[in-house]
């Protein structure tokens, strides 16, 4: 009965009121027919009769401009049923609502309300902020920055680019701990934790967040900080998208001039100083606060050789300085391009030569810093690609990022994260495949090779007792499970804010996107967990 009365409903309103969504919809003959088709006409009608220019549906010019500004080709390929983008926390609060209405429905219009999140799309891998058959929600015109008056805090649209913050920021002699790449989203940046050049002076991105604005599944829009509603604050430090819909961000803001930085290229034949330098960092008794790298180990298939990249920050006005020496003193140079610059500057450099629309990987682990064992996980490297090196438009990237219990220990002063990393470890790495290519009949080749790199790490990193568990969700693929790395106490109080502040699960069953708390069954497992 409910399923004809969906049927009935929704050619009533094809008929009266939406001939546009029905032509759209009725173009992809892989619905038409289905209970699931019924429910997405309904829902993309809805938000469509209520926020008619910021609904876009397939074949119109705005649906398809949408979609090729993600950065991957998988996600450029899923196909939503509409995209909806909202001006306001006020329309995402609305759209939230008409989506949980449906769930509330019951098990008929499930299939048909699920939904995806989307900030600036950079998460590499299919589905994490878009969705086939779905509805996309596009934050990107939420993307406001606002100094306060007293030049200590930062409003941001979740939206937002780091470009967009840094562009604002710079022009006043402003800094915030935020992205190190302009074009990454802010939003799944602090979400996920974030890591920044600012990490060992403040620890992770999150844990500069001094409020975060948030709607709720009921239609809601809370402030969460220290104060006023404290559980989700520090659940939203690093738990993803599984709370509501992040709608604004204010930020600890701090005095910035110019800093110091660029990159120095050098060949592989450096490698043993590379990662002397590299440890010797990671190992300081006392962590120079201002310094950052990330020490890069890149392959293309265009140049068929190896290159060192060192991305190098110092967050002071100050040249060269001696903790980054060991970097900039290692010859021969292929090339050099550190400078007085700025944020907005220094970010821009790592997407000069990017483009969107190719397949990508993301492969993380989180390792001792022990000197032999960094040099033969590049050798494993180097071995296992081989196998692919000839991929069209392959680069790979073997990345490895200091992690001192400078950084690990910062978050207790700011409330708390949920991430796990114990300062009591000692120095980390950081440790990250990121892999590009052309073609996606060549996602088997790429993908088993990652893993394959990984799994021999793995096990020379437990017979030389540097194994660590940490997953940075951020770099992680889709098969990790950076929540079970976080403990099984954070993971506690990550689940009671879900069933708090989602009683109905609508993060966890209808936002496939992403990493869930109770794993890919969202909420069936957590109901199972709860009986």
């Amino acid at each position: 009965m409910v399923v004809r009365f969906l049927y009935i409903w929704a050619f009533c309103q094809c008929l009266c009121h939406a001939q546009t969504t029905c032509q759209a919809f009725s173009s992809n003959p892989s619905l038409a027919g289905s209970v699931a088709y019924t429910v997405l006409l309904i829902q993309c009608h809805e938000l469509q009769a209520g926020f008619p220019d910021a609904v876009f549906l397939p074949q119109s010019t705005a649906y398809d401009a949408s979609l090729l500004s993600y950065w991957s080709q998988q996600e450029q390929r899923l196909t939503p049923s509409c995209i909806f983008r909202p001006q306001t926390a006020q329309d995402v609060s609305k759209t939230v609502y008409i989506l949980s209405e449906y769930q509330a429905a019951g098990n008929v219009a499930m299939a048909g309300c699920q939904f995806a999140i989307r900030g600036a799309g950079h998460t590499p891998w299919a589905g994490s902020a878009n969705i086939n058959n779905g509805v996309t929600i596009d934050m990107t015109s939420i993307n406001a920055v606002h100094v306060d008056q007293t030049a200590t805090v930062v409003a941001v649209g979740a939206g937002a680019r780091w470009s967009d913050v840094y562009r604002e920021l710079d022009a006043v002699g402003l800094g915030v701990a935020g992205g190190r790449v302009s074009d990454v989203g802010v939003g799944g940046l602090i979400t996920g934790g974030g890591m920044s050049y600012y990490a060992p002076r403040f620890g992770f991105v999150c844990d500069q967040v001094l409020n975060f604005e948030v709607a709720l599944a009921n239609g809601s829009i809370v402030n969460a900080n220290a104060t006023s509603n404290p559980d989700l604050w520090f659940a939203l430090k690093g738990g993803s998208n599984n709370f509501g819909i992040v709608t604004r961000f204010d930020l600890l803001a701090f005095p910035q001039s110019k800093l110091w930085g660029g990159s120095t290229y050098n060949p592989i034949s450096t490698l043993p100083d590379q990662i002397n330098a590299f440890v010797e960092l990671n190992n300081a008794t006392s962590y120079d606060p201002n310094a950052a790298v990330i020490n890069t180990y890149g392959y293309t298939s265009k140049l068929g050789q190896w290159t060192v990249i060192n991305l190098l920050v110092y967050t002071e006005r100050k040249v060269n300085p001696p903790v980054l020496r060991p970097f900039t003193a290692i010859k021969p140079q292929l090339g050099n391009t550190m400078r007085l610059t700025n944020l907005s500057d220094i970010t821009a450099e790592q997407v000069k030569d990017a483009q969107n629309g190719l397949r990508q990987l993301f492969i993380t682990r989180t390792y001792g810093n022990d000197p032999q064992f960094l040099t033969q996980v590049f050798h494993i490297a180097n071995m296992t690609l081989q196998s692919f090196a000839h991929t069209p438009g392959l680069f790979y990237g073997l990345v490895y990022q200091p992690l001192p219990s400078t950084i690990t220990s910062r978050s207790t002063k700011s409330g708390g994260n949920p991430l796990g990393l114990d300062p009591s470890a000692g120095p980390q790495v950081l440790a990250l495949q990121t892999i590009q290519w052309s073609d996606a009949a060549d996602d088997d080749l790429v993908n088993d090779a990652a893993r394959k790199i990984w799994k021999q790490a793995d096990q020379l990193a437990v017979k030389m007792g540097v194994k660590r568990d940490w997953v940075y969700l951020n770099y992680a693929a889709p098969d990790q499970d950076p929540f079970r790395s976080y403990g099984k106490e954070n993971v506690k109080k990550l689940r009671a804010a879900s069933t708090k502040y989602d009683p109905t699960g609508l993060f966890q069953a209808n936002v496939p996107g992403g990493f869930k708390l109770w794993g890919k069954g969202g909420r069936l497992n957590r109901t199972v967990e709860a009986s």
